[in-house]
């Protein structure tokens, strides 16, 4: 499953509709790939993600109750305004963790 993260914040008065623009904009991703797409807000204490089933889009939001979200994936790349993630690395930043800090074992197999 492709992952990206949006490495600016968004303005969380977006709705779904607003979100897959920035995503089709900003990003240049097809919202309609089957790809998960992370945003964070300015003040950096919630997160929305959106995902395309086949059927429909899925919305998810978090809301830390206390805090925000300190490791917030940075640009890689001059000009990209996403960072890719593996699944485990996603699921570390959801918790409020740091996936780049995150010791993980190496992959068994090379996907192509």
């Amino acid at each position: 499953m492709r992952i990206f993260v949006y490495v600016e914040p968004i303005d969380f008065r977006n709705g779904l509709d607003g979100i897959i623009h920035i995503t089709k904009t900003k990003l240049r991703e097809d919202p309609f790939s089957g790809a998960v797409f992370i945003f964070r807000n300015k003040r950096g204490h919630s997160i929305k993600a959106i995902v395309y089933d086949g059927q429909g889009f899925w919305l998810f939001m978090k809301r830390l109750s206390s805090g925000r979200f300190r490791h917030w994936p940075k640009t890689p790349d001059y000009g990209s305004q996403s960072a890719k993630l593996l699944s485990r690395e996603l699921s570390v930043l959801i918790w409020n963790g740091n996936p780049a800090a995150t010791k993980f074992h190496s992959d068994w197999r090379k996907i192509a």
